[in-house]
């Protein structure tokens, strides 16, 4: 475990760890948004959603007020139209790619 400075100078600690790739599959709109979020804060989209496991975890949100204005904005743009109540409802459209 390593020790680093953050922006306001405090020692924080880093953690090695080995990440592997998947073929996850997602809804095309969330991916949008997701994308467009991890790139808003300068992110990779697999450390945004790791950041978003992890707080999940531990029922924390992973999202202040600006980043949800934000995702509200991002939802806008790419029209999603899902919320949490869709979660575990979707299913996959019959149109071909």
């Amino acid at each position: 475990m390593k020790k680093r400075r953050t922006k306001t100078g405090r020692q924080d600690r880093e953690y090695v760890v080995e990440r592997v790739q998947t073929g996850l599959r997602i809804e095309k709109r969330l991916l949008k948004v997701l994308k467009g979020l991890a790139e808003y804060h300068d992110l990779t989209l697999g450390d945004l959603i790791e950041g978003i496991v992890l707080h999940a975890f531990e029922g924390k949100s992973p999202f202040g007020p600006e980043s949800r204005k934000v995702i509200a904005e991002l939802k806008r743009v790419y029209r999603l139209n899902l919320d949490a109540k869709a979660s575990h409802r979707l299913r996959e459209s019959n149109k071909p790619k």
